[in-house]
Formats: C-alpha cells, sequence, structure tokens
C-alpha cells in the first residue's frame, strides 16, 4: 500500500504534463498555419529567382574556357546540305593491266620451268622454255629472208656503180632497187613472225617471259608435257595494282564522281577510299554500275578480300546536318549540346537519315548554332552526374 501511493502520484503528473503539451500545440497550430498562407501568397506574387536559376541549370553544363579547352570538346558549326549514304558490296580486284595471263605463242613441248606459285618476277622474265620445230622454222626462214635482202642490196649497190660508169642502162638500176626493197620487206615480215612466236633460237626453243612486274599466280604446265599454241602458262598479278571493285544501283553512277569518298570496311579494319570510276556495266544483269575506288592514305588489301563501303550523295542544301558523334541521349531523347555562354546548354533535336559519319537533323536547330562534337559524350556524362546529385 505503501508503495503504490506514490506510483499512482507519479502517473497523474505526467499525464498532466502531456495534455499541457497537447494544448501548446493546438494554440501554436493556427499561426503556423497562418504564416504558411503569407508564404504561399508571396510565392504566387513573386517567384524566387533562387528556383528560377536552378531550373535553367538542368540541362546546362557549366564550363569555363580553361576547362573546355582542357576537356578537348571540340566545337562545330552545324552543317547544311544533307545526303543519302548507299551501302555498297564489293572485292579487290587487280586493275585493268594488273594481271596477266601468260600463254604459249607456239605448240611445243616444254623444256624447263622456271618459276613455281608465289614466285616474285620482273618483266622480261623467262616463266618458262618450250622446244619447237615450228619455232625452229620460222627462225630459219627469218635468216633466210635477211640473208636474200642482204644480197638485193649488193646486187644493186653494184648496179649503182655500173650505172655510173655507163656499162648498164638506169632501167636495170632501178630493177635491182625495186628487188632490194621487196626482199628487205620480206626480212622484215620473217623477223616480226618470228619474234611474234617467241624469237626462237636456231634450235627451235622459245623463252615464255612474264609482260609485267609481279607474283606468279598458278603455273599450268609441267616439263615434258606438250603445250598447243595460246594455252596458258602461268599466272602473274601485280598486288600493287589491286583497287577497290564495288557493284551499285545503275542510278548511283550519274550521281558518283571520281574523287567522291567512300567510308570502306575491309577485314583489317576502316580506311577512306577515293572513286576513281564510275559507270554502267552493260554486260551485268539490269546493267548494274561499278565503281572503282582507291584507298587514300591506306594499303590496298589483298586481292581477292571482301570490302564494303559507304557513298554519300548530295542532298537538299537546306537539310541541316551534324557529325554523329555530337548527337547523345539524354533522358530518352536525342540531344545535342549547343555553346552558350556559360557552357553547354542540352538541346533536344529530331534527327533523320545518317550519310556517313554525319546525321541529318529535321527539328531542334535553327542552322545558326556552334555545338559539342568529339567528345561531347562527356558533357553528357557531366549533365547526368548533376542530376544524380540533385536527387540526393
Amino acid at each position: 500500500m505503501n508503495l503504490s501511493r506514490p506510483l499512482f502520484r507519479a502517473g497523474s503528473l505526467l499525464l498532466a504534463l502531456l495534455l499541457a503539451a497537447c494544448a501548446g500545440d493546438k494554440q501554436a497550430a493556427p499561426a503556423t498555419d497562418e504564416a504558411h498562407g503569407h508564404g504561399a501568397e508571396r510565392r504566387q506574387d513573386a517567384p524566387e529567382p533562387a528556383a528560377m536559376s536552378a531550373a535553367d541549370a538542368g540541362d546546362t553544363v557549366r564550363l569555363t574556357p580553361q576547362q573546355r579547352a582542357a576537356s578537348g570538346i571540340e566545337v562545330v558549326a552545324v552543317g547544311r546540305g544533307g545526303g543519302a549514304s548507299t551501302r555498297l558490296a564489293g572485292r579487290v580486284e587487280p586493275a585493268v593491266g594488273a594481271r596477266a595471263a601468260v600463254a604459249a605463242s607456239i605448240t611445243g613441248r616444254v623444256e624447263r620451268v622456271l618459276v613455281a606459285p608465289g614466285s616474285m618476277v620482273r618483266r622480261g622474265q623467262p616463266l618458262a622454255i618450250v622446244v619447237s620445230g615450228e619455232a625452229a622454222v620460222f627462225r630459219a626462214n627469218a635468216l633466210a629472208a635477211g640473208a636474200e635482202a642482204e644480197a638485193a642490196r649488193l646486187a644493186h649497190a653494184r648496179d649503182q656503180a655500173l650505172v655510173a660508169q655507163g656499162v648498164v642502162a638506169r632501167q636495170e638500176l632501178e630493177r635491182s632497187h625495186a628487188r632490194a626493197v621487196a626482199a628487205r620487206a620480206q626480212a622484215a615480215a620473217a623477223q616480226a613472225q618470228a619474234a611474234a612466236n617467241g624469237a626462237p633460237d636456231a634450235s627451235g626453243r622459245v623463252r615464255i617471259v612474264s609482260p609485267l612486274d609481279g607474283r606468279v599466280g598458278s603455273v599450268q604446265v609441267t616439263p615434258g608435257s606438250v603445250v598447243a599454241a595460246g594455252s596458258v602458262v602461268a599466272e602473274v598479278t601485280d598486288p600493287a595494282m589491286n583497287e577497290l571493285v564495288f557493284a551499285a544501283p545503275p542510278a548511283l553512277a550519274a550521281q558518283v564522281a571520281p574523287g567522291t569518298t567512300l567510308e570502306v570496311s575491309a577485314p583489317g579494319g576502316t580506311f577512306a577510299a577515293a572513286v576513281t570510276a564510275a559507270t554502267a556495266d552493260l554486260r551485268a544483269p539490269g546493267g548494274a554500275a561499278v565503281i572503282r575506288a582507291m584507298p587514300v592514305a591506306a594499303p590496298v588489301p589483298p586481292a581477292g578480300s571482301p570490302v564494303s563501303a559507304v557513298v554519300v550523295t548530295e542532298g537538299q542544301d537546306t537539310a541541316l546536318s551534324v557529325p554523329a558523334d555530337a548527337v547523345q541521349t539524354v533522358e530518352g531523347r536525342s540531344a545535342v549540346f549547343v555553346a552558350v555562354a556559360e557552357g553547354f546548354r542540352a538541346q533536344p533535336v529530331l534527327t533523320g537519315r545518317r550519310a556517313g559519319d554525319r546525321l541529318e537533323i529535321l527539328d531542334g536547330l535553327r542552322g545558326s548554332e556552334r555545338i559539342a562534337g568529339r567528345n561531347a559524350f562527356l558533357l553528357k556524362a557531366e549533365l547526368a552526374k548533376g542530376d544524380v546529385e540533385h536527387g540526393h
């Protein structure tokens, strides 16, 4: 009993204190609500400058000129004149005159083969030696015709001396002159025939030589075999004369001029190439165009390598275009960063077709802006970092 009385008194005191506190809150609440009401009226009458500044800064990355230079962000102008891009498929092929199918000029037996596939040869270097009886006849005919021409020349010289002495009539001199001229012509024809058949020696051996510098591809003959006139002995290709050959739609040939730049993709990487010729191939089905090109500063891939290229043709002069690197995705929308006094401002844009390394801009820019090009992704990252900090 003695303990219960103090506990009862303490509980009564605590309850009284709680009731007093609740009464105080009810009295303070109207004052607080009134204060909030006046604050709301003030915000409706005049927005706070601090709130406006924060909203504007949400789409702007502030950078000093020193920070801009250190970041390596390139500022470029908005380009005019859009374009259409076409992807072409092609291969690396030897240029005209870079491949030779070396054939035997006369029928004969292969005595020696002097090269193998992969051998590097020089122009005029022998590839094989063929022995031919027919070639020996050509050689003999050339020698005989040369001898006849020499005899006719000497006879004409003697007649000239006799005419000067008055022993022979001038008509005889004229006839000997005609015989000498005819003999020279026959000798020249016989020598040309022998040369056309490989310039055989007295034994009828013909050296089949390479017509150009290059690498031997395939060898079609073996020692002891008989080769017919016109049959291929070996193939030689000059790897330094390879070129890029693409098949294209016929309408594209009229739009692509020599010097047009192509963006080429090859097994070894990408490089720029310049068009050397574009024409319609009437032999191809549908008259498909053929575009030939050469790399600008890169080596030509090996012959037979598959390649592809993107060619950009001119579009409307009023269209706007920007570098593809300049367009970034900000909050799910395409945007570019426009240079402003305090840094860069994210500007939403509507993009169109891609032509090479540029994107067509359909809406969002006037054309007079200067925007961030290379390294624009750094601004996107900085803007995203700022959004995260404000979120916390």
